[in-house]
């Protein structure tokens, strides 16, 4: 009987040795690299998704119970999830995830982040993020930074399979710099357009491959379009030569295709991260998709 429940104990503990990271996102896109790297030695789960505005996300009584189980919680930062993640965290009651934690990982944190404002902030310039633009990974050589840091969490916290997930990020890196070169490739020809957006959500996308930014839709960050707003954007950019006009798939579509067809521009719904439309179900396909979108329109 000893010997019966020496060999039991032997066996769970390395069953449990060998369990799966339990790994949960706040985007898709986190989701996604996060899979690249971990393969079947973890499992994902993303709390977002695809076809939600990243800013609002609904903060569903379930993710408690999903960040409670969480050994690693992948955010965003640059106070992207501010507006719903903190308290998510603090009721999961899971020490592993709360700041400084030791599966909580900010991703923000190995990227360069552009649209940092320069001086004091305050809510008369809309929702600008002092530490600066949150929307990082639609660039994708950020992709890059976001593997890296999954990789050293993944392989800190399972240093059994440190040498797999090491290898996959080896793996993604490479793939991801051959379609960076092929996407700039098929996009150079257009470098230099003029673009409208409705929200920065795609600054790093344009500056990426060339595009140049001349105005938004939304006045200020965060802030609906006035009519007085956007006959201004018109009027100023009308003899610009504004190639396209840019919107997320969750944004209202009336103000941007009447601005579009006004000035003669184009007007393209984009997906901003990993599941915002559909077919797009992994962080290589959210830019053959969007690149492919661009390309085609101003082609034609």
């Amino acid at each position: 009987m000893k010997t019966f429940l020496s060999l039991l104990t032997l066996l769970l503990a390395t069953l449990a040795g060998h369990a799966k990271l339990n790994v949960v996102a706040t985007l898709p896109d986190y989701a996604a690299i996060a899979k690249e790297i971990g393969g079947d030695r973890i499992d994902v789960t993303s709390l977002a998704k695809g076809p939600e505005d990243a800013h609002f996300v609904d903060a569903k009584p379930s993710f408690i119970r999903v960040l409670n189980k969480a050994d690693i919680l992948l955010e965003g930062g640059a106070d992207l999830e501010i507006g719903w993640l903190p308290s998510l965290v603090a009721n999961a009651r899971n020490s592993k995830i709360l700041p400084n934690g030791s599966g909580h990982v900010v991703l923000s944190e190995n990227v360069k982040l552009i649209g940092v404002p320069t001086g004091p902030v305050d809510r008369s310039m809309g929702d600008v993020h002092p530490a600066g633009n949150p929307h990082y990974a639609m660039d994708p050589v950020n992709g890059k930074f976001m593997a890296e840091r999954i990789t050293q969490v993944l392989s800190r916290l399972d240093s059994a399979n440190a040498a797999f997930y090491q290898s996959n990020n080896e793996r993604f890196a490479l793939r991801l710099d051959q379609k960076v070169t092929d996407w700039k490739r098929r996009l150079e020809p257009y470098r230099g357009a003029k673009v409208i957006t409705y929200h920065r959500t795609f600054d790093y996308f344009l500056e990426r491959f060339g595009f140049e930014l001349v105005g938004t839709i939304e006045p200020k960050p965060g802030l609906e379009p006035s009519p007085t707003h956007i006959n201004a954007l018109m009027s100023r950019t009308k003899e610009q030569g504004v190639k396209l006009v840019i919107a997320e798939p969750f944004r209202p579509r009336r103000t941007p295709e009447y601005v579009a067809d006004r000035i003669g521009a184009k007007m393209l719904v984009l997906p901003d991260k990993v599941g915002a439309v559909k077919n797009v179900t992994d962080y290589f396909g959210l830019f053959d998709y969007t690149v492919t979108q661009v390309e085609t329109a101003l082609k034609n």
